[in-house]
């Protein structure tokens, strides 16, 4: 009997087909180098490598000792758009990332988010380059989505690309203006429901107090309600006949008085120039350079300290809000050697581990699982700010951490496979070294759980 697309799926053939490619992914495998050092022989180069990347890879110290840090920095700030043969496979297989949002409403949501974990952990292990994928990261919790919000799931996937992926590393006004026109933004902070008369606050909030200007970047409630409905008409396409889900702006809906915002006035009849005016009156705000370059610091240093933040700041400012330049403010080698450590959070902590050993993997369920079990399942954070960075949202953790890395080094993860022998062979240690760390102090292994 020949079965429907739907039929397939929901008996869990698409799934297996999608998630089950581990063996083939090995085939396209890189080959472990001859030598492998711990990372902790060379203190100023590890440092380097776990704070621009998700930690190293087995001959990832020597390389960039070789190359040093201008080059290797250079090298991650203009990363192509290449991407390895096995990540690329892998890729391809997820119609989270390739299918229209609408056609995809056929699939199961857990298939769906589990597809978007899975490819979103790929990147980060395999991709070279490892600054976009820690941006990707950052980006993904300032513009926080809930997948399990009305269909953000199905929208997810393309928000990913032509949002996060797209602006990491670019202007910032780009971000806020890509993420303002995101059908999975605008439907997870209710800005379809925004009309007039009836102006809905969620996005107009969150757009200040999360996205630019801070809780403290000097917004009133005034200043809500006024780009509160200066985003009225901002929504999605449910017109017969026509591209469902996609952006779409209504002129019926559409307040056309003026408005005021943060003392910029914007006169009557905009339009959607309405909101386009807002987001360049906040992204260019000084509150937001503040805001964002102290959230960048405090990401990659685990700090701000004021000349650090005054430097970025300036940058920002005077470039229009380049991260790139902004991140060359930050990430230098007297800022990474003079930085205090900062704790991985469980994503951070698994994707490291898993590159420290050479594994290879399908990132596919049995290993979100042991994410989930940490309290950082992907794309189900349910509130608008994102995973929490703060020590103490994570002490909680320390047991399923150490249960993941056993079952690493035995090969008890499904879909997830280390080369033991060869590992030891090749390193001269023991595999769960790789993943905790080597630095004996009192005869002991220190736990690598910051970076």
């Amino acid at each position: 009997m020949k079965l429907s697309r739907r039929e397939a799926i929901q008996l869990g053939l698409v799934g297996t087909a999608l998630t089950g490619c581990a063996p083939i992914a090995r085939q396209f495998a890189s080959e472990m180098p001859e030598n492998v050092e711990l990372p902790t022989k060379a203190e100023p180069v590890h440092r380097w490598v776990n704070r621009l990347s998700y930690g190293p890879t087995p001959g990832e110290i020597s390389r960039v000792a070789a190359m040093g840090f201008a080059a290797y920095l250079n090298e991650q700030l203009n990363p192509s758009e290449d991407e390895p043969a096995q990540l690329t496979m892998q890729l391809h297989r997820l119609d989270a990332f390739r299918m229209d949002s609408h056609e995809m409403q056929e699939l199961p949501l857990e298939l769906v988010l589990s597809q978007l974990q899975q490819g979103t952990m790929l990147r980060a292990v395999y991709s070279p380059h490892q600054l976009r994928e820690r941006m990707v990261e950052f980006c993904s919790d300032h513009f926080n989505i809930y997948g399990r919000k009305g269909n953000a799931a199905f929208r997810k996937g393309r928000d990913d690309l032509d949002v996060i992926r797209k602006h990491a590393l670019g202007k910032f006004p780009d971000l806020i203006r890509a993420s303002a026109h995101s059908p999975a933004m605008l439907g997870f902070l209710d800005n379809h429901v925004n009309v007039r008369g009836v102006a809905n606050e969620n996005y107009a909030r969150e757009l200040m107090e999360l996205h630019t200007l801070g809780v403290h970047g000097g917004y009133t409630q005034q200043d809500v309600q006024e780009v509160a409905r200066c985003f009225t008409g901002w929504g999605l396409e449910d017109r017969f006949l026509r591209p469902k889900g996609k952006f779409r702006f209504d002129p019926d809906r559409h307040d056309d008085g003026a408005k005021n915002v943060l003392g910029h006035r914007i006169g009557p009849d905009g339009g959607q120039s309405d909101g386009e005016a807002v987001i360049d009156i906040l992204a260019n705000h000084p509150s937001t350079a503040k805001f964002i370059c102290t959230k960048l610091c405090r990401y990659f240093l685990g700090e701000a300290k004021r000349e650090v933040l005054d430097a970025a700041i300036a940058e920002f400012q005077g470039t229009q809000g380049d991260i790139k330049l902004v991140l060359q403010k930050i990430l230098t080698e007297e800022t990474l050697a003079h930085s205090r450590p900062v704790q991985k959070r469980p994503y951070d902590f698994i994707v490291s581990s898993i590159r420290a050993v050479h594994a290879q993997t399908d990132g596919a369920k049995p290993l979100q699982s042991h994410l989930e079990k940490m309290g950082m399942p992907l794309f189900q954070w349910p509130m608008p700010d994102g995973y929490p960075v703060k020590v103490e949202a994570w002490t909680g953790t320390l047991l399923a951490r150490w249960n993941f890395v056993a079952d690493l080094v035995r090969n008890g993860i499904g879909g997830t496979v280390v080369d033991l022998e060869e590992l030891k062979k090749r390193c001269g240690c023991r595999p769960v070294e790789l993943v905790l760390g080597s630095k004996m102090q009192a005869d002991r292994v220190v736990p690598s759980l910051t970076k």
